[in-house]
């Protein structure tokens, strides 16, 4: 069992325990149900409300979410994504035939404005599940 002291200018020095004795979180079952805007607890309630508002409890269970924070997270893996499908097939359609730049900017800014906004609620909510599921962010080992 390891201790780490912790001290603070105002307050005395304490030690605490690394060890826990709350149960573990299940990370994928988290993970797919924040994938899915489903409670990372109970799987039934909605993470988010009007698109990427964060519920303040779960209808369903009552577990705490309104603290949650996602910050810049979902952006940047939304980012990723729709960068990693998309730069290839137009690679590919650049060098393998000639089309006209304008139609494919416009189709191509069309197809990625559409998976941006469908990816970032599901990525929002993964990360909810996995802050949830590693007592992340206020999701406390002592609180339900």
């Amino acid at each position: 069992m390891s201790k780490y002291l912790v001290s603070c200018p105002h307050k005395p020095a304490t030690f605490l325990s690394m060890t826990s004795t709350a149960p573990n979180r299940s990370r994928k079952q988290a993970m797919l149900r924040g994938l899915r805007n489903r409670c990372p607890n109970c799987g039934e309630g909605a993470v988010l409300h009007s698109y990427l508002k964060v519920s303040d409890r779960c209808a369903n269970c009552g577990e705490a979410l309104g603290h949650a924070r996602a910050d810049d997270g979902p952006a940047y893996l939304t980012i990723l994504v729709v960068g990693k499908i998309l730069i290839p097939i137009i690679g590919i359609l650049y060098t393998g035939y000639d089309p006209n730049p304008i139609v494919i900017t416009v189709i191509f800014l069309m197809i990625a404005l559409v998976m941006s906004l469908w990816l970032l609620p599901k990525f929002k909510g993964l990360i909810i599940g996995i802050q949830w599921a590693n007592y992340m962010h206020g999701f406390s080992k002592h609180s339900k």
